[in-house]
């Protein structure tokens, strides 16, 4: 083979590995577009597959995967949000529980009427109000940190 051959050939492998990566550019682009109509009809999970299929299947497509990697920290962020907001509600609800039950077992405590199952009632009662409680705080601290990771960019 001559120089002549040897540079032909190298250039049809460039041209054609440039090809190549413009169809998965525009793969990786459809499967962003996919990904970005799941997030806005509420499919959360399949909206994070969707991304998680085009970063591994993908790992070239650097701009679509940094367009990628914004989607997902605002999927994560909502489905954070709105999980807050349902921890939140029942949380309220179970701290109102608490209360009352509180005031009324103690007042049987206090007068030693309490049955067993009226206290194991009050600390069950505790302790979902504390496991809410620790899940409220984990989802704020989510939030705070996704925002702080947005801000970085």
């Amino acid at each position: 083979m001559t120089k002549k051959h040897i540079t032909a050939a190298l250039i049809a492998v460039a041209a054609l590995a440039a090809c190549g990566d413009n169809g998965a550019r525009s793969e990786a682009d459809r499967l962003l577009e996919r990904a970005n109509t799941e997030f806005e009809s509420k499919q959360y999970d399949k909206a994070l597959r969707t991304i998680d299929s085009l970063r591994r299947v993908y790992p070239n497509a650097i701009e679509t995967r940094k367009e990628a990697l914004k989607l997902y920290q605002d999927i994560s962020l909502k489905q954070a949000q709105d999980d807050l907001a349902l921890t939140d509600s029942a949380l309220q609800a179970v701290k109102a529980a608490y209360r009352q039950l509180k005031d009324s077992v103690e007042k049987k405590r206090a007068n030693l009427t309490a049955t067993e199952d009226e206290l194991s009632t009050l600390n069950l009662t505790k302790v979902k109000m504390d496991s809410l409680q620790v899940r409220f705080d984990v989802q704020c601290a989510k939030i705070k940190y996704i925002h702080k990771k947005q801000r970085e960019e």
